[in-house]
């Protein structure tokens, strides 16, 4: 499987020891391993993106609310924080 097909991305210390355990085990068809969402509680076969991090991890759904919250809470708007919605969620205002 590669990169761009990966469902659940490792980050921080841990990533690398993930790739290498990754590289030893690349003859061997890969385990399906069941993550769960930190926040939603959903499994990473149901949603599109999982990113794993130490003790935590964040579906690309839980992602996209959060960045809008954050780009949000000010309440208002800046052109290129609206292009950035736009883009993400595929609208048009």
């Amino acid at each position: 499987m590669s990169d761009k097909e990966q469902k659940v991305v490792s980050i921080g210390a841990k990533a690398k020891k993930h790739a290498q355990e990754q590289e030893k085990t690349q003859k061997q068809p890969p385990k399906a391993e069941l993550e769960y969402c930190s926040f939603c509680g959903r499994p990473n076969t149901m949603v599109p993106k999982l990113v794993k991090g130490p003790g935590v991890n964040i579906c690309s759904e839980c992602t996209l609310i959060a960045v809008q919250y954050l780009i949000l809470q000010d309440g208002a708007l800046s052109a290129e924080a609206q292009r950035i919605i736009d883009m993400l969620w595929g609208t048009k205002r």
